[in-house]
């Protein structure tokens, strides 16, 4: 890889991978089973992949650390029609972007009185 620095001059360097000397497994070399026991050894997915056995045997890790996560909440909503639920959002800092130019400027140097904006006119109910 080539990396410019903040002199404008070229730096050429390589990814620092992690030495073999320093890795866990050179002091491990010798011992049978290398920290991972002889019984349940070291194998691909012992528990299952992912978050299998939730419900099962990884019921009590679920249960403590993840309350609720099975099951369902609520009622349901037989052939919801979305435009029932239409509610389009203003933030506060785009209301100015409602009026028009020349009310801005009207209202700029002003501290007493403010323009009355109609949110409803400029949202479309399409």
């Amino acid at each position: 890889m080539v990396n410019i620095n903040k002199e404008g001059l070229l730096c050429e360097f390589f990814d620092a991978k992690k030495t073999a000397r320093l890795k866990k497994n050179r002091k491990k070399r010798g011992h049978v089973s290398a920290g991972h026991g002889r019984i349940g050894k070291h194998r691909k997915h012992p528990g299952g992949r992912g978050l299998a056995g939730g419900q099962h045997h990884h019921r009590t890790n679920m249960d403590k650390y993840h309350p609720g996560y099975f099951g369902k909440v609520g009622m349901r909503y037989f052939h919801k029609t979305q435009n029932q639920f239409h509610k389009p959002i203003v933030n506060l800092d785009k209301l100015w972007t409602l009026v028009t130019e020349q009310t801005r400027k009207e209202y700029a140097g002003k501290k007493d009185v403010a323009p009355v904006i109609d949110t409803l006119q400029a949202v479309s109910f399409v």
